[in-house]
């Protein structure tokens, strides 16, 4: 039975580090602005932010989970 209690709390404690790991955010470079996550409501705005850069380098990064 305390077998089965450290194995559980070690697979709880894992579980919440990865999540931590994955969703606690992030931190990005002084001067640099902060990572934004691409929405259907911030589409507009991330449209206009781009093409207002028309004479720097511009690079648009899209991940997926696949």
């Amino acid at each position: 039975m305390k077998r089965k209690l450290i194995l559980s709390a070690i697979l709880i404690l894992l579980l919440a580090a990865a999540a931590v790991y994955f969703y606690g955010g992030s931190k990005v470079p002084p001067g640099q602005p902060p990572l934004k996550s691409l929405t259907a409501a911030n589409v507009s705005t991330l449209k206009s932010t781009f093409n207002a850069d028309k004479a720097d380098t511009r690079v648009l990064l899209l991940l997926s989970p696949t």
